[in-house]
C-alpha cells in the first residue's frame, strides 16, 4: 500500500536493467509453505471495521494518472515486469481457460503477456474507468472485456469462475481478509488465485526520510506511508478465505533515481499517491527538501542515484475440491521413519 510518495530473505539472483534515468534491480526470494487449513467463507461481504484507505480519492488519483496518456505509459515498467511474473506462474498451471478475470487490472499490464494460447478471453476489472479505457485501441492476441469493478464488492456469482489474476491492486483494498473471501466464492471448485501485492518494506527509503523530515522540521510524523502486509500473514489470511495448496514468495525490486523528486513524481503517474483517510492535505516543501537530502545522505548510491525498494509479494490459492491432493489420514503410514534413519 504505497502512499503519497511512500524484508529479509536470501537472495538467489539478482540482474539489472537500464530504463531511461532509473536503473532497476531484480532479486527474488523464494521461500513457499502449504496451509491446508479450511475456513468457510460467509455469503455476503463483511463490512470492514475500520475504513484505513479513501477509495472515491483512490479512484481519483488513478483516473487523473491515466488522463496523461505519455506519462503513464512511461511508468508501466513496475507492474508490465510483475506482471509477466504472474503470467510465468499462471503458465505453470497446464490448462487452457476459457475466461480469466483481471482483477485491478489498471491500463492493462497482464494482457500484454497472454496470447490465445492461455486463454480465449480476459476480462478487464478496475475501479478506473479511465485505465481501464487507455489502450483500448491496443490490439491484444486474446478477447478482451472491459468492466469497471470495486475490488471490495465484486459481481460475479459464485462458483463462476475459472481463475483470478491480480497485479499490484489489493493493497489499496480496506477489508483484504473480505476481499479474499469474495474472490474464493466466486471460483470454481478447484478454481486458481494468483495475485501480486505490495509488501511491508516497500519504499522503507522514502518512508525514513520523509519520518526524519518531518520530525526535524515539523516535530512530529504523519502517515505518509499507508499499512502494508506483511508475507508473514499472507498464508493466514488466503487460508481464513478458504484458499487451500497456498504457495507465497517474494521479489524485491530496486529502483535508482536521481532524485527523491523523480520517485514522488512516477509514485503520482503510476496512481499510487496517498489517499489514506487521515492523511495531510500537503506536504511542505522545505519538509520534502530536507526528505531528500537524508535519502541521499542515508541511503544514497555512489553515483548519486537514490535507490527505491518495493517488497513484491506473490500468493497462489486453490479453491478446494476432492480432486485435489490430500495429506494421508494419521496412522496410515506403513514404513517408519525411524527404520530408515537408523539403516543409514
Amino acid at each position: 500500500m504505497i502512499m503519497h510518495p511512500p524484508f529479509s530473505l536470501f537472495s538467489l539472483f539478482s540482474f539489472h536493467r537500464i530504463f531511461q534515468s532509473r536503473t532497476i534491480i531484480f532479486r527474488h526470494h523464494y521461500h513457499s509453505k502449504i496451509y491446508r487449513n479450511y475456513a468457510t467463507a460467509s455469503s455476503t461481504q463483511t463490512p470492514s471495521a475500520f475504513q484505513v484507505f479513501d477509495r472515491n480519492v483512490k479512484k481519483l488519483q488513478r483516473n487523473r494518472a491515466a488522463l496523461d496518456v505519455e506519462n503513464s505509459r512511461q511508468v508501466d515498467y513496475l507492474k508490465d515486469e510483475i506482471a509477466y511474473r504472474i503470467v510465468d506462474r499462471l503458465l505453470d498451471i497446464k490448462r487452457k481457460f476459457e475466461v480469466v478475470v483481471d482483477l485491478g487490472s489498471g491500463c492493462g499490464h497482464i494482457i500484454k503477456h497472454v496470447n490465445e494460447d492461455m486463454m480465449k478471453k480476459l476480462i478487464m476489472c478496475d475501479m478506473s474507468e479511465k485505465m481501464l479505457e487507455r489502450d483500448k485501441d491496443i490490439k491484444a492476441d486474446v478477447e478482451v472485456e472491459r468492466m469497471v469493478v470495486n475490488e471490495e464488492l465484486l459481481p460475479f456469482k459464485e462458483n463462476s469462475l475459472e481463475i483470478v489474476l491480480s497485479n499490484l491492486s489489493l493493497h489499496w483494498v480496506n477489508d483484504l481478509p473480505g476481499a479474499l473471501i469474495q474472490i474464493n466464492r466466486s471460483l470454481k471448485p478447484d478454481g486458481a488465485f494468483i495475485a501480486s501485492m505490495f509488501g511491508g518494506d516497500t519504499l522503507f527509503e522514502l518512508r525514513t526520510s520523509l519520518q526524519l523530515a518531518e520530525l526535524e522540521r515539523e516535530g512530529g510524523i504523519s502517515p505518509r506511508i499507508s499499512p502494508m502486509t506483511d508475507v508473514r500473514d499472507v498464508g493466514s489470511l488466503l487460508s481464513r478465505a478458504g484458499f487451500t495448496l497456498t504457495t507465497i514468495d517474494t521479489d524485491e525490486i530496486i529502483v535508482n533515481y536521481p532524485s527523491i523528486f523523480e520517485l514522488i513524481q512516477d509514485l503520482r503517474s503510476m496512481g499510487e499517491s496517498n489517499a489514506v483517510i487521515s492523511r495531510r492535505p500537503f506536504l511542505k516543501r522545505d519538509t520534502l527538501i530536507a526528505a531528500a537530502s537524508i535519502c541521499k545522505e542515508l541511503h544514497g548510491n555512489p553515483d548519486g542515484t537514490i535507490p527505491a525498494t518495493f517488497q513484491i509479494i506473490f500468493m497462489i490459492g486453490w479453491k478446494p475440491d476432492l480432486s485435489q491432493q490430500k495429506p494421508k489420514e494419521r496412522g496410515s503410514a506403513k514404513v517408519s521413519l525411524k527404520d530408515i534413519l537408523e539403516k543409514k
